[in-house]
């Protein structure tokens, strides 16, 4: 049996239980499904793939959650334990099943729909499936097709004209322990208002013996002058495996901003595609990657400028010790029609072992000739008259390795304005630090010798 079958064969068998569903549902599935035999899983001799093995994934044993018969019950306080502590609208899914007792949208404001996707398509399924599939299609990957043909839960979020939502809105995935492998692939849907704003977050987060695998894709659009803050923190356990992609459209004077922020699993890939369709337009990508033991995390990006007078700028951070392999692959493509652009990609990496690695490939592809674009990749280790530096002032070596090694993800990390997101990425890349009235000035000590 091949690698596909298995998959293709649980597909057939949650169709058998699911019962009738509308007509343009069933065929966008079928469709999938089909995609997703043609194409096969990727293999390394697939360029967007040669340096990601996602054999982990294709020959595993995966069950849904629905269909398992021995889970193991999440309690409120390890729910309490793995989710971020701020104050946000909540949206929470139990590997890929909405959890409304882990949820919170009492204070949701006029203006602002948040629901789970299973609701969406009850309440208006027309609707969902105008827009749903509309920027990530069943051609873009075979995951995207496997995500299209199993996909029924996941969050819609969408924001009315003028519309600015001041707390975060939180879509947590949690990922539990159990005796069967569980698989997941949720799909978000973000519809931005002209002139609306917010600021999203998707939390992929488990428990630490969790050995699961998800499948997200994410579908955001943004109208005029819409602006949005959209922050991916991935946490999963170190041994879930878990492959996203995110599509972007964006409509004239809107700003798209894209914090990806990757910490746990033990095999990652993300795909970020912003297509900038109108003057005005900006995309901003701020990315970190931090992995250790044997992890695998590959960052894939895209920047389409499709129209003049838009905006792109990317800084990707890669810190790898251990075994850790590290993947970053960013392309920006200016088409002809695309004068006046400006176009800015840097990624700078961090090995903290001999033994890690990092293979590293930014592009540019550019078609009009009134531009102005950079990109660069960097590699490097810490530098060891910093910390004997540091160790000088009184700063164990431990401490002093943490400090400097957050303070390369600095550029990145001092974009981020919330606490609870910027806590946790530091707690992780860093360890146990002095108290953050102090660590601001350590930092600067730290990338200033670091710059010497």
């Amino acid at each position: 049996m091949s690698d596909e079958q298995t998959f293709l064969d649980a597909l057939s068998a949650r169709g058998t239980r699911r019962g009738a569903e509308p007509t343009w549902i069933a065929a966008r599935r079928q469709a999938g499904a089909a995609r997703f035999e043609a194409l096969g899983f990727p293999t390394r001799r697939d360029e967007a793939f040669k340096y990601t093995d996602v054999r982990a994934i294709a020959r595993g044993d995966f069950t849904l959650a629905q269909d398992a018969q021995d889970l193991t019950p999440l309690s409120p306080a390890t729910a309490a334990a793995l989710t971020l502590p701020l104050e946000a609208l909540r949206l929470t899914f139990v590997d890929g099943i909405f959890a409304p007792e882990l949820s919170d949208l009492a204070a949701l404001p006029s203006g602002v729909s948040v629901e789970p996707l299973s609701q969406a398509l009850a309440d208006n399924h027309e609707a969902v499936g105008g827009a749903l599939g509309r920027l990530a299609g069943v051609d873009f990957s075979p995951f995207t097709a496997l995500n299209t043909s199993f996909a029924e839960e996941g969050a819609v979020i969408r924001l009315a004209p003028g519309t600015v939502v001041e707390a975060p809105i939180l879509v947590q995935f949690l990922s539990r322990a159990n005796a069967t492998p569980l698989m997941s692939h949720p799909r978000v849907l973000i519809e931005a208002g002209a002139r609306s704003q917010a600021t999203v977050i998707e939390h992929q987060v488990g428990e630490e013996e969790a050995a699961n695998f998800s499948n997200l894709v994410s579908e955001v659009m943004l109208e005029r002058g819409a602006i949005l803050t959209h922050y991916k923190l991935q946490e999963a356990s170190l041994k879930d495996l878990h492959v996203s992609s995110l599509h972007i459209d964006q409509g004239r004077d809107s700003r798209f901003t894209s914090f990806n922020l990757n910490l746990g699993g033990s095999l990652v890939r993300n795909d970020i595609v912003a297509e900038l369709n109108a003057q005005g337009a900006e995309a901003n990508y701020y990315g970190l990657f931090f992995a250790q033991g044997r992890q695998h995390v590959d960052n894939h990006t895209l920047v389409n400028h499709n129209a003049p007078h838009t905006f792109s700028n990317e800084n990707y951070k890669g810190i790898l010790g251990d075994r850790a392999h590290g993947v970053f692959n960013g392309k920006v493509i200016v088409r002809r029609e695309s004068q006046k652009i400006e176009a800015h990609q840097s990624n700078a990496n961090l090995l903290l072992s001999d033994r890690a690695e990092i293979d590293t490939k930014p592009e540019l592809e550019i078609y009009a000739d009134d531009v102005k674009c950079s990109h660069g990749a960097t590699t490097g280790q810490l530098d060891e008259e910093a910390i004997f530096a540091l160790r000088a002032r009184g700063i164990d070596e431990e401490t002093a390795r943490g400090l400097l090694t957050l303070a390369f993800a600095g550029e990145v990390m001092e974009q981020v304005s919330l606490d609870a997101v910027a806590e946790r990425v530091e707690r992780t890349v860093a360890g146990k630090l002095p108290e953050r009235f102090n660590l601001a000035g350590l930092v600067e000590v730290a990338a200033a010798l670091d710059e010497e």
